[in-house]
């Protein structure tokens, strides 16, 4: 069952002449819902405003934010899985055109699934990475969105599968350090917790943002936005990656290197605290 274009319906392939199939001109927003309300939803709703104008998308005069929540959670509703579930809307350029395309008119398709924990739990297990060095993100404003080209992600997952790692740690052009492939990437040194800034080419992450706020009100931490290095990764007491469907995934293993989950232990209860209040 999906949601395409308000209407809930039977899943159905899309048409073969799909843009967003045949050139990845699509742009996308994964939600959680915990007890029929969605987190973060202002967050969510601006960013994918801002990523159709990033793309130059048409922006229906109907497509509010109320009509965002709505759409969603008439989904999830008519699913029965409003107490915990993840959806992605995905937004992509009607069809027509080769490149250069016919209209810039959008259409919009929502899945839907539950998930097992209503708040965020930490995962406790073994969670090795490695340096994905075949493909570069770009220092680029289209890295900072989520489009429908996830090359990278794909084929980078396909290299942590065959190499036995939980995850991989993506690099830009100038070779450092950006994110996880499902994930904004943060590193706890002494007392400094690090985060790429959105300039080198990461993910503008809802969570990274959640995350920010709430470690600049925790004693002790000192938060700060700049560059690492792969090589930094390797002097850190603490890795962790964000994301809003996980939350924290703390990073036990890089290379020979073994980290603690302190300040993410921590910052969960926090987070879900924040939730729990709002």
């Amino acid at each position: 069952m999906i949601n395409f274009n308000g209407n809930i319906a039977q899943e159905e392939n899309l048409l073969t002449q799909n843009r967003a199939f045949l050139y990845g001109d699509g742009v996308f927003e994964t939600v959680k819902i915990i007890n029929n309300k969605i987190l973060f939803l202002e967050d969510h709703y601006f960013r994918l405003m801002a990523s159709m104008r990033v793309v130059r998308m048409e922006i229906p005069m109907n497509f509010t934010m109320e009509y965002f929540e709505e759409q969603i959670l008439n989904l999830v509703q008519q699913k029965n899985i409003t107490s915990s579930a993840r959806a992605r809307i995905t937004v992509f350029r009607n069809d027509g055109g080769l490149y250069l395309p016919k209209t810039n008119d959008i259409s919009f398709l929502i899945h839907a699934a539950a998930l097992d924990n209503t708040f965020y739990v930490l995962n406790k297990a073994e969670y090795e990475v490695d340096l994905y060095k075949d493909f570069y993100v770009t220092k680029q404003l289209l890295s900072s969105i989520k489009t429908t080209n996830k090359m990278i992600n794909v084929t980078g997952s396909i290299f942590a599968h065959e190499n036995g790692l939980a995850n991989c740690i993506l690099i830009n052009d100038t070779k450092n350090v950006v994110e996880a492939l499902q994930g904004n990437l943060f590193m706890l040194t002494g007392k400094k917790l690090i985060t790429p800034p959105i300039s080198e080419g990461c993910l503008n992450g809802i969570m990274r943002k959640q995350i920010l706020a709430l470690a600049k009100k925790t004693e002790g931490i000192e938060v700060i936005e700049e560059i690492i290095s792969p090589f930094d990764l390797q002097k850190a007491d603490e890795l962790f990656l964000t994301n809003v469907i996980t939350g924290i995934q703390p990073i036990t293993k890089y290379r020979k290197k073994e980290f603690t989950s302190n300040l993410a232990h921590l910052l969960v209860q926090k987070l879900n605290e924040s939730i729990s209040e709002n």
